[in-house]
């Protein structure tokens, strides 16, 4: 996706500006400003410390902060974090967070707690044992039980049967093998291409650029570059900091 493309499109589904906060009196968000469009993958990236848990604290509303949250024009910056997820603002936690000693079906199940819709969540259920083959296998299975990659996607899809506008993980990769790593990030592009909305914070700056349209870099609490997955990965600054290049 070209930056033409992406100034062509005339809705933002997420807009943040000049967003500050941080634990007590320790600032780590320094006046962070991003979009992030409908339909897109946008990777978050920086190395540890730099911040990306903390803003995705806030966007979530776990974390109290100043500034702008704008979601598909909903201000979020009110909220509760059981607001954002209704409004529809859902995030993969780092570490997953399964329950674990619940079935990989009632561990979907629990990500459609807000719905009503039955033969909708029915239907979905069914889209994330097709999106998530090993999840079909294993869906009487305690989710505990399971390998780190087949319950990393089990928490992607239990939030995406919360039916979310904004779909936001965090540190996906952590963990897994690089090549269980690389499909999920193929499965992310096949749920961008069905108009989920995605944002990225990834550690691994190779693998989340070499699936995004569109990154940010974030160092000390402050986006410091931002452009195309393309540009940013040939770009010398990210090469050598980030990439080793």
């Amino acid at each position: 996706m070209t930056m033409a493309a992406v100034a062509d499109k005339k809705d933002v589904m997420l807009s943040v500006r000049g967003v500050s906060g941080g634990y007590g009196g320790m600032p780590v968000l320094n006046d962070v400003s991003l979009d992030v469009y409908p339909a897109e993958i946008v990777a978050l990236v920086g190395s540890n410390g730099a911040g990306k848990t903390t803003l995705l604290r806030a966007l979530s509303r776990v974390l109290s902060c100043t500034g702008e949250i704008i979601l598909d024009g909903k201000n979020l910056v009110p909220m509760t974090s059981d607001q954002a997820f209704g409004a529809g603002l859902v995030q993969v936690p780092e570490g997953r967070q399964l329950f674990d000693r619940m079935t990989v079906q009632d561990n979907l199940l629990m990500g459609a707690f807000q719905r009503r819709d039955k033969a909708g969540i029915a239907r979905d259920l069914e889209k994330m044992y097709s999106l998530f083959p090993k999840l079909s296998e294993r869906r009487r299975q305690l989710a505990g039980s399971m390998s780190g990659g087949e319950q990393q996607m089990c928490a992607m899809a239990r939030s995406l049967m919360a039916a979310p506008k904004l779909l936001m993980i965090d540190e996906m990769s952590l963990g897994l093998a690089p090549v269980i790593a690389e499909q999920l990030m193929d499965v992310l592009a096949s749920i961008r291409n069905n108009g989920v909305t995605v944002l990225l914070v990834e550690q691994d700056i190779h693998l989340a650029l070499s699936g995004a349209d569109r990154g940010y870099v974030m160092e000390t609490g402050r986006i410091v570059l931002s452009g195309t997955a393309k540009e940013l990965i040939d770009d010398p600054q990210v090469r050598k900091a980030y990439l080793g290049l």
